[in-house]
């Protein structure tokens, strides 16, 4: 199925279409209307045929012509658009390795993506338009294992039988392990062979496999394990192997998120994936970052230049509310990541020469006489286990007669005193301070409710529960009902309760379930599609959930997310949307609201501090490596950045380390 935007126009004439451009040219000034709806509107093919019509009947060049008549990006994106793909090509790699310095991101974007025969043309047509091999200008202009991958993939040879065996499989999977997690260095080698030659079908099923014998996915690896371009080229190469489609529109959104554009990136790959897979694009684009490729175009970019790369975009996803295979492809994927187990780890551990009594000694010299030892009370705080404070307090009473947490509170302030006062809570204890704070007062804070409601285990609701009546003496299902209404309050009292299935899935039941969530048509009001959704994803246990959200991608083509988003609004779609993320990768769902609790202007601090205490002990780690995978950039480096003084040290040593 052709999955481009630009295609063949119809009713195609090369002569006609030459005299309109030479028109459209002719005089003083010319018509960059007319010039850019004839060029969007006609294949790559036909622009050829175009391009020896305008010199047979007028004898001129018809891209040097546009080149002097057009200026800036406008001229540069309708002169690629009359290159043979090829040619493009390699009129990119050669302006990215001509001059002082390499782009060496668009050499990974082009020769990580393309196919084999892509590869074999584009060689061709480098020798045909400069003369020179295309080999020996890319290992003069390089280094390093960088080097040697780039040449592997401009042999065009990646193997290409979807014939897959098993055991190779498992053996590359295991090649890979052995080659970087269990080595002492890393065997580049063997990840340029493997990555560099198998097949795509066969590289898919390699990387399912690893995450199983590794415990985590290949990229986290690759990341952890290479570095610098040769880090950024391997991990172009498994992401276009997962899915290309994926790879470009996390290109193009990059290429337009944040302050300015960049240009070059953004035209390379609408002119390159025009007559390809811009549909695909389009559509994991909508999934991945909740707006279509139109308008973020619309959004960021003006003018001709503006119309014209609508044009090859071929349509708004957001007008159309669609949600289409490649999408779904793309969310069955992550369903399937998601439901292999991964071990879960916090960042703060006991300490293993733990002393209560001297770490009371410590934090009470810290305090006493004319200021206080900020540092000393983070070193210690911080680096020990939950469990282990608790002890810490008893051993102060003891010791002093006097209230550690009294004196910590005297003696901190500001965001510091926040953080140091919620870790010497136990995690109910202080789930249940931030609920509370939620609801009291004027106004509710929904999404903490929701963070903490749709997070927690069971088990740790009880305890909240239990906390929450002894603090506040009355019970937490009583606070939510007074504060909350409607279908919301019915969500949070339901999880209040704390008793959500713990067994394994059953499929029967799933594929019931995905029925029940997909059914638009009831009519029955006690039956309503809010009430479904609550009596499933308040009820069932993750693993069936999982296989739920699995069943209702093969029948409606949608994800759940999606379908949640289009048909519920407010608090009752946040609260929906957060049991299904959490359901799906709680550490990337906390990722996700670390990031943007310090992206931007301003600090969210209560939730940055909430966040970093509760899960510190848990899942801190995975969430570290999901924030990487997310955002290209760590939790440690983004905390460094965004905040300041001892809060900024005691929220470093909670992170755990670089990565």
């Amino acid at each position: 199925v052709y999955r481009g935007s630009v295609k063949d126009f119809q009713g195609f004439d090369a002569n006609q279409d030459a005299e309109a451009l030479y028109n459209a040219m002719k005089g003083f000034g010319s018509d960059k209307e007319a010039i850019l709806d004839l060029i969007t509107s006609r294949s790559n093919k036909q622009r050829g045929e175009i391009c020896q019509a305008y010199k047979s009947l007028y004898g001129k060049d018809l891209i040097a012509d546009l080149k002097y008549e057009l200026t800036g990006k406008f001229e540069r994106l309708i002169v690629s658009l009359m290159r043979p793909p090829a040619y493009s090509d390699a009129k990119e790699i050669k302006d990215a390795i001509s001059g002082v310095g390499t782009d060496e991101k668009c050499l990974i974007e082009i020769l990580a993506s393309r196919t084999n025969q892509e590869i074999h043309d584009l060689v061709a047509a480098y020798k045909d338009a400069y003369e020179r091999d295309l080999e020996a200008d890319i290992v003069g202009d390089t280094s390093g294992h960088f080097k040697k991958m780039l040449v592997v993939l401009l042999q065009g040879a990646r193997e290409e039988d979807d014939v897959v065996s098993e055991d190779l499989v498992e053996q590359d999977a295991k090649d890979l392990l052995e080659a970087g997690e269990l080595k002492w260095g890393t065997d580049e080698a063997q990840f340029i062979y493997i990555l560099g030659r198998r097949s795509r079908q066969h590289l898919r099923l390699v990387f399912d496999e690893y995450l199983k014998i590794a415990g985590k996915p290949i990229e986290r690896s690759i990341r952890g394990e290479l570095s610098g371009d040769f880090e950024k080229l391997m991990l172009a190469v498994v992401k276009c192997i997962r899915s290309t489609a994926e790879y470009f529109a996390e290109r193009l959104y990059k290429a337009m998120k944040g302050l300015g554009t960049r240009d070059n990136t953004l035209i390379r790959i609408m002119v390159s994936r025009s007559e390809i897979d811009m549909l695909d694009i389009r559509e994991v684009f909508r999934t991945k970052y909740e707006k279509s490729l139109y308008n973020m175009i619309k959004e960021d970019t003006s003018g001709e230049y503006k119309k014209a790369l609508l044009k090859l975009c071929g349509g708004d996803d957001d007008a159309a509310g669609e949600f289409f295979p490649e999408a779904a492809q793309v969310a069955y994927r992550m369903w399937e990541l998601s439901a292999v187990k991964v071990e879960l780890r916090g960042t703060v551990q006991p300490a293993g020469d733990f002393n209560d009594d001297g770490d009371a000694q410590v934090l009470r010299k810290a305090m006493k006489g004319l200021g206080t030892d900020e540092g000393a009370i983070i070193e210690v705080v911080t680096k020990r286990s939950n469990a282990q404070r608790q002890q810490i307090l008893k051993a102060y009473k003891a010791h002093y007669g006097r209230d550690l947490m009294a004196d910590l509170k005297s003696e901190l302030s500001g965001s510091l005193a926040k953080l140091i006062l919620g870790l010497m809570l136990t995690p109910a204890q202080y789930d249940a301070k931030q609920l509370r704070k939620a609801v009291e007062g004027a106004g509710t804070d929904e999404n903490v409710l929701i963070e903490i409601m749709a997070t927690r285990n069971n088990q740790e609701i009880r305890a909240i529960n239990e906390a929450y009546q002894e603090a506040y003496h009355k019970s937490l299902e009583d606070d939510l009902s007074s504060d909350t209404s409607g279908h919301f309050k019915r969500i949070l009292v339901s999880l209040a309760l704390g008793n959500r299935d713990e067994g394994p899935e059953n499929l029967t039941q799933a594929h019931e379930d995905a029925k029940k969530l997909a059914d638009v048509s009831s009519n029955d009001s006690s039956d309503s599609l809010e009430t479904r959704f609550l009596s499933i994803l308040c009820t069932r246990s993750y693993p069936h959930l999982r296989r739920v959200f699995q069943e209702f991608i093969k029948m409606t083509n949608h994800d759940v997310e999606h379908a949640i988003k289009k048909r519920m609004s407010g608090d009752v779609r946040d609260a929906f949307v957060a049991i299904v993320r959490s359901v799906k990768n709680k550490p990337a769902f906390f990722a996700d609201k670390l990031y943007k609790s310090m992206k931007g202007a301003g600090t969210d601090e209560r939730t940055l501090t909430r966040i970093m205490i509760s899960r510190s002990e848990i899942d801190l780690f995975n969430i570290r490596g999901e924030f990487i995978d997310l955002f290209d950039k760590s939790l440690h480096h983004m905390i460094e950045k965004d905040t300041s003084g001892d809060y900024r040290k005691a929220l470093l040593a909670l992170c755990g380390g670089e990565d």
